[in-house]
């Protein structure tokens, strides 16, 4: 008995590593200052150094049940851009620069080639958010996973100034709420889009017209990675009041955590277009609307609050870092939570 008849399979593991290399190098910064394979990743801060408190902000999430899509349509080539944008997203939401990135890729069985590609993900989103994937964790757990199943979660370190951080202390009513369009359903949600459309192979690759695309498609579109976005408003002088993620929960429970006290945010649900993918889960499953907004983000992926003044100006940033804005409500003085109307 040997550790590959228990079912690791060491040399396939050196093989994945190797597979990875080429998308690791590719996101690479140069304060980084370790090579792939080592025991831990290093990343100077030397050039941070000159902030007046230089204040680290962090995150950490996974993809959720929306892998059991990439299973079944043996697609796994995004699935790490929508891992580093759960982590990234909430580091941008606080104004922070993010900087590295680490996976962690649980399996089965480690197929080298699955795992290269699920990491060429990983290195995408990183790309797009400005990140160093410096590190991570592949992790062959038979008898724990089914051999073709996986799970995958990342962590993420960015830095701010501490004078530059986005707290909402300074929300006030008048402020204008301005909404950064998503690519469909992101990473939330999905045990619930699974219990509304029947998993399958053949039901999830039927193209329907009113998407433009296969189902499948529509649902493993990968989460927008909003860093580039922010950094552009805050380039353009503008001073992001607050700022939400909307994520699991909805807006419900994501709007009121930009708040202030004594704030409450009002979105107008007819300021911008709710994407087609929202509107047929609403229909096949049955949906109530306030459950709706309490569990997608509604073709919203990110919230930003600015002055009133300022409006014209963010706009203009975001659509100069490719992405659409809409005008989608204000900030009035009340107690602390959201309305739609």
């Amino acid at each position: 008995m040997d550790y590959k008849n228990a079912g690791v399979d060491i040399e396939a593991g050196y093989k994945s590593v190797e597979l990875m290399k080429k998308h690791v190098q590719g996101t690479m910064r140069p304060e980084v200052l370790t090579n792939l394979g080592g025991f831990s990743g290093a990343f100077s801060m030397e050039r941070f150094k000159d902030m007046e408190k230089p204040t680290l902000v962090s995150g950490t999430d996974g993809v959720g049940t929306k892998l059991k899509l990439a299973f079944l349509l043996d697609k796994h080539d995004t699935i790490g851009i929508d891992c580093v944008a759960m982590c990234v997203n909430d580091i941008a939401c606080a104004g922070g620069e993010p900087l590295f990135f680490l996976d962690y890729i649980a399996c089965g069985k480690n197929e080298p080639e699955k795992i290269a590609e699920i990491v060429s993900g990983v290195a995408d989103g990183c790309k797009q958010s400005g990140a160093a994937l410096i590190g991570g964790e592949t992790a062959e757990m038979p008898g724990f996973y089914p051999e073709d199943e996986y799970d995958l979660a990342g962590f993420a370190v960015g830095i701010v100034d501490e004078k530059d951080l986005i707290t909402g202390a300074d929300l006030s009513a008048g402020d204008v709420l301005i909404g950064l369009a998503s690519s469909g359903v992101h990473s939330n949600g999905f045990s619930l889009v699974r219990k509304v459309f029947e998993m399958t192979k053949e039901n999830l690759s039927a193209y329907h017209e009113e998407l433009g695309c296969t189902l499948g498609e529509a649902l493993l579109a990968p989460t927008k990675i909003y860093v580039k976005a922010l950094r552009s408003i805050k380039e353009q002088g503008v001073v992001i009041k607050a700022c939400s993620h909307i994520t699991g929960g909805g807006f419900y429970e994501n709007i009121p955590r930009m708040l202030s006290e004594n704030t409450h945010a009002v979105v107008k649900k007819d300021s911008y277009p709710v994407p087609p993918i929202f509107k047929m889960l609403a229909k096949q499953g049955d949906i109530e609307e306030q459950m709706m907004y309490n569990t997608f983000n509604m073709g919203l992926g990110m919230i930003v609050a600015v002055d009133s003044k300022d409006v014209e100006k963010t706009m203009e940033a975001i659509k100069q870092a490719g992405e659409t804005p809409y005008v989608v409500g204000h900030i009035d003085a009340g107690e602390k939570g959201v309305s739609l109307c």
